[in-house]
């Protein structure tokens, strides 16, 4: 026998043992860079070793080969699907199990085909992707295989069978869900992995649904929990979870992760805190926070009495409307009071009669003795016009760029910054007592991204699940852009004023 049959014929013997494979495969006695982990009790008796995979893995594994014996596939007889779901704090490695899974997988199954995407394009490339090429070079078989991982064409595919036995990357733009379709292997095993899974688009996931229906067919989803709607969140802890294997890994019991981090983000956040359950504990953010402004406490700041002698900035925000249904707002606010002089909104203005419709603003303040401390303006889409203008007047507006770099490093943007900002700011507020700001604050949903950032959802998300453009309460929430100080004043020469706030981000 050569020694290609020797090894493959080793292999074989490893059809219903994925963690015994990867034991087997890789050389955790000898390569220094895979020597991470040291492996617990009682898989380091039973295989002798003392690194190989965390807990969570070793136990992964081997309840996949459990799957595996039980549906016992022979070869011709269809089986019911093997499908793991699998939500995780930050950091656990996972990664490096998508590659044991494919390389298990590819190795165990002649002509075996595979799918593997993640929710962006990068994280397929430079993570997933990457770290099969690295494991794929220190395996034992890594000689009969093509490894590709140029843009376009990812591919880890068995040389002289490339159209026949492989696994293949996509991005999952939904425009490539064709690729997701009619994955069939009747005589093998038919795979997709999803990483990152919260973000990939539901297209893509029902394209998936029909793309393996015979043979052995195999699912694997991993990510962090931070959506509370989607496939992932339904396959998880929603209505599909009774199909699927599910698990949850905090990132606490895992030894390769960052203990110290995890520490801080405790002291922060809590340990019950959203951003706790979605980067640490890989559980799914409160159904009840999916509210990013409890109404209660916009019902608060409008029932609110006004505070006496109120002696702060004026503060103005000013969302400039971008579409034809949306308004211009121009928002006033004088510290705590947001009530006493009303938000002016208007349909329809160009640039020059936002220009205006400011500085018709401007003075009436000036008139009863309340100069300008500072005026903010999303600078995104036309808002740039006003502000140019302004400044050219001698008025020194500031512009803000909602999708800028926020100074709070829990927020994706500056845009979620001052919208939390003025969360927190409406245990003073107070409010004007109407209807139409109360559900503008109060219906804005928010959720994670995959890092753990808050991210808001944005304006067209909003109307297309019925909701009205936000269009007063970003003003509003643009008058915390800054936190706004007077330095000195002159007889009658306007207040000068200090803030920090940085439109680089």
């Amino acid at each position: 026998m050569t020694n290609n049959q020797v090894l493959m014929e080793d292999i074989s013997t490893f059809y219903d043992d994925p963690l015994g494979y990867v034991m087997y495969i890789f050389p955790w006695d000898t390569e220094t860079s895979i020597q991470i982990v040291e492996l617990q009790s009682p898989w380091k008796e039973r295989y002798n070793s003392k690194f190989g995979p965390d807990i969570w893995a070793c136990e992964f594994l081997e309840q996949f080969g459990e799957e595996i014996k039980k549906r016992g596939f022979d070869g011709r007889t269809a089986v019911a699907p093997i499908k793991f779901t699998t939500s995780s704090g930050h950091g656990i490695g996972k990664s490096a199990l998508v590659a044991w899974l494919i390389k298990f997988i590819l190795d165990t199954r002649p002509f075996s085909k595979g799918v593997v995407t993640a929710n962006t394009g990068d994280q397929l490339k430079t993570k997933t992707w990457a770290e099969l090429g690295k494991w794929n070079r220190l395996s034992l078989t890594s000689h009969l295989y093509d490894y590709n991982s140029g843009k376009g064409s990812m591919f880890l595919s068995r040389k002289g069978f490339k159209e026949l036995w492989f696994a293949t990357a996509q991005t999952c733009r939904e425009e490539n869900s064709e690729a997701f379709q009619g994955l069939h292997a009747a005589n093998s095993t038919a795979f997709f992995i999803f990483d990152e899974a919260s973000g990939i688009p539901e297209k893509i996931w029902e394209a998936r649904a029909g793309g393996a229906t015979d043979g052995e067919p195999m699912t694997f989803d991993f990510g962090n929990p931070t959506r509370n709607d989607g496939m992932f969140y339904n396959n998880c802890i929603g209505k599909f979870k009774d199909r699927h294997i599910v698990r949850s890994i905090d990132s606490r019991s895992v030894q390769v992760t960052n203990s110290e981090l995890i520490q801080e983000w405790l002291e922060d956040y809590g340990a019950d805190s959203d951003f706790f359950k979605v980067k640490v504990r890989g559980i799914f953010p409160s159904q009840s926070s999916v509210q990013f402004i409890n109404s209660e406490d916009v019902e608060w700041a409008q029932k609110r009495e006004l505070p006496e002698g109120e002696d702060a900035p004026l503060i103005i925000g000013v969302d400039v409307a971008r579409y034809g249904d949306n308004n211009t707002v121009i928002y006033p606010r004088i510290g705590a009071d947001a009530r006493t002089w009303p938000y002016k909104s208007y349909n329809g203005l160009d640039g020059m009669q936002v220009v205006g419709r400011i500085i018709e603003m401007i003075d009436t303040f000036k008139a009863v003795g309340k100069p300008c401390g500072a005026i903010f303006i999303d600078g995104g889409g036309v808002g740039g016009g006003p502000i140019d203008r302004l400044r050219e007047l001698g008025y020194n507006p500031i512009e803000v760029q909602f999708g800028s770099r926020p100074t709070n490093s829990r927020y994706r943007a500056k845009g979620d910054e001052i919208w939390g900002r003025m969360r927190t700011g409406l245990d003073k507020i107070c409010l004007p007592r109407n209807n139409q700001i109360r559900d503008e604050l109060t219906q804005r949903q928010y959720g994670f991204t995959d890092n753990g950032k808050i991210k808001l959802e944005s304006k067209l998300d909003i109307k297309k699940r019925g909701g009205e453009s936000p269009d007063i309460a970003d003003a509003l929430a643009l008058t915390y852009a800054a936190s706004i100080s007077s330095v000195s004043s002159s007889g009658s020469k306007p207040l000068f004023y200090k803030h920090e706030y940085d439109p680089i981000g």
